[in-house]
């Protein structure tokens, strides 16, 4: 069976096209944190890949002998939400088993069952210590998923390990390393009794914070590149630098990308066959319509209120003091989350996002404007018809806006995301929309009382085919 792209769970090396995970970590600098006896954290947004990255450094340093390392996934533990009744001993389960799966250990899965009545806010830290004792080597744990824990569950867990940490070697885990979406310091912990306790001070024993990045454009083109290896199926060379635009090396996006092209796109199957831009650009806009998990879970964080304050800075704001009166720490959280990057300057991350945003703000919408059959747009010679395209909408947005706008999340972007909603419900039957985002660009729009609106456009420049 042939290799293919990996568009769910960790990544299969014998199974899928891949990067070295390693390489895609300062693994000398993890090494060096280990031996340093430090406890850090490793984060990164969704499905870039950590998991496949933490359970290639738990095999490297099994390898390696110096240690007995064991990764665990800890998300079960979220459906106790704040009990820590729950919560810890479905923590203290998980880790059992991983100890058991990953280095043949049954003896904590033994301990646990015997000491499952412990109590929770003491019982991670016992089972620390008895593992570490057992062990004939220093010990190290990777826990997964840690920021999906919530309230007194995430606490215990955060103060049992820094009560556990001056022990350390002898008698809890050598390194600890926290892997999740968010760097701890962005836990908000809320306590009864107690005003908002920040993971930063619940785990102040914290070393250091590694973020792991996407692809660079070489690791994306070499990616695809490995399906031609295994196939001989060749890509047309222009669809590396669109690849790179639409996605900015977002290891999720650049594999779903490749599936959706290689083999959903049923002619691909046939593996003589050149895989063109058009192609790729068809798989493209299949993979936006598809509402897959990674893009739905992507918008639906637009509804979180830290989220939506920095995005509406960046849809609606027709100067520059919005952006500049965004919070550092939400800025911060946003960009943890992938949405946005921070460098050369604030953006949304990738061309796709910035497509996937505006459709999802106004997916209702669209689906509720009548009579958007292409035809009325189109000259006899199937060309759009620009003055009678916009006087449409002018009329459209004159009889609709003031009760439809009251109905966006985003008001401040409303006149903007009203165009969107219009330009993309007309174009569904065939034909693309190019948006590019620009700070501080503006547009006018005619309100239904008559008068101009100035607001800052939703894009620089917004073409229609």
């Amino acid at each position: 069976m042939e290799r293919f792209f990996n568009n769910a769970g960790p990544t299969k090396p014998n199974k899928h096209y891949h990067i070295d995970p390693l390489s895609r970590v300062d693994w000398d600098d993890i090494k060096h944190l280990i031996d340093q006896e430090r406890y850090f954290v490793l984060h990164a947004p969704r499905q870039t890949g950590k998991t496949t990255t933490l359970l290639a450094m738990m095999k490297a340093l099994n390898e390696q002998g110096d240690y007995a390392c064991s990764y665990a996934n800890i998300e079960g533990a979220q459906a106790a939400r704040g009990d820590e009744s729950k919560g810890i001993p479905a923590i203290c389960s998980a880790v059992a088993g991983a100890l058991r799966l990953y280095l043949d250990d049954a003896r904590m899965v033994e301990w646990f069952s015997q000491h499952r009545d412990q109590p929770a806010e003491d019982q991670l830290k016992q089972l620390l210590e008895y593992w570490t004792h057992v062990s004939d080597k220093p010990t190290v744990l990777f826990l997964d998923e840690v920021d999906a824990l919530v309230g007194d569950t995430l606490i215990s867990l955060l103060r049992q390990i820094r009560a556990g940490y001056a022990q350390r070697p002898e008698a809890f885990p050598q390194s600890i390393i926290l892997c999740g979406v968010r760097d701890v310091r962005d836990y908000r912990l809320h306590q009864e009794g107690a005003e908002v306790i920040t993971g930063g001070s619940a785990f102040n024993i914290k070393a250091k914070s590694l973020r792991m990045g996407s692809f660079t454009y070489e690791e994306c083109e070499q990616l695809w590149c490995q399906h031609t290896e295994a196939t001989g199926q060749p890509f047309d060379s222009r669809i590396f630098p669109e690849l790179w635009e639409d996605t900015r090396g977002q290891p999720w996006l650049v594999n779903a990308l490749g599936h959706e092209l290689t083999w959903e796109f049923k002619p691909a199957r046939e593996r003589s066959r050149l895989l063109t831009l058009e192609d790729y650009r068809s798989a493209r806009e299949k993979l936006i319509q598809s509402r897959a998990t990674h893009l739905d879970q992507l918008t639906d964080k637009l509804r979180e209120p830290r989220v939506q304050r920095v995005m509406s800075a960046l849809l609606s704001s027709e100067e520059s003091l919005e952006i500049q009166n965004i919070a550092p720490d939400d800025q911060q959280y946003v960009e943890d989350l992938g949405l946005i990057e921070t460098y050369p300057s604030l953006r949304i991350s990738n061309c796709i996002y910035r497509e996937v945003i505006p459709r999802d703000l106004t997916w209702i919408m669209q689906t509720r404007i009548p009579n958007q059959e292409q035809v009325w747009y189109l000259t006899p010679e199937r060309r759009l018809d620009m003055p009678k395209l916009l006087a449409g909408f002018q009329q459209f947005f004159r009889e609709h806006a003031e009760s439809w706008l009251e109905r966006f999340q985003y008001k401040e972007a409303g006149p903007q995301l009203l165009m969107q909603a219009f330009l993309q419900r007309i174009i569904n039957s065939g034909g693309r929309i190019s948006r590019e985002y620009g700070l501080g660009a503006s547009a006018r729009i005619c309100s239904s009382s008559g008068r101009w609106m100035r607001r800052r456009a939703l894009p620089a420049r917004c073409s229609v085919w």
